[in-house]
């Protein structure tokens, strides 16, 4: 008798992901870099591999393909998560990792009176929306995933 064959390298991390209940968004992330780390690195699977390859795959994002600092941080999690839960491999600590530049940009604020000529465009669901995102600091998909008994409206 075959013993059943265990799930693909990429489907075990997919689970993983959800037994520790990432979110959607960040489950698509990790994979697309775990994917991309071993495609760079030739199909070798990621436990024949250690902290060079790493390096080496977050300086290529760095400087090849001219990632933000932030997409490389992502990429390097995705890795990390690889080895320490997936593969249940303890690396060593990383460093010398060549650094992606971080931009500096200034955050764009609307003044008051520019936000009062947006929400005069607007009417009906959408002006709902936008009000309680500028009135609350809720992110755009915390608002668009309102329900209707999410809000109190006696409360004001």
């Amino acid at each position: 008798m075959t013993q059943p064959q265990q799930p693909r390298l990429l489907d075990r991390a997919r689970q993983s992901m959800r037994l520790r209940h990432f979110s959607l968004k960040t489950e698509k992330s990790y994979v697309y870099y775990i994917r991309d780390f071993i495609l760079f690195h030739q199909k070798r699977h990621p436990s024949e591999m250690g902290v060079n390859e790493i390096r080496a795959y977050l300086a290529h994002l760095a400087t090849e393909r001219q990632v933000a600092a932030s997409t490389q941080n992502v990429a390097l999690s995705a890795l990390l998560f690889l080895y320490n839960q997936v593969l249940e491999i303890e690396l060593p600590y990383i460093d010398n990792i060549e650094r992606a530049n971080r931009l500096k940009h200034l955050s764009v604020v609307f003044t008051r009176i520019e936000f009062k000529q947006v929400l005069n465009r607007l009417d009906g669901m959408n002006h709902l929306i936008v009000s309680l995102l500028y009135g609350s600091g809720m992110r755009l998909m915390e608002g668009l995933r309102l329900r209707m008994k999410d809000l109190d409206f006696e409360y004001r």
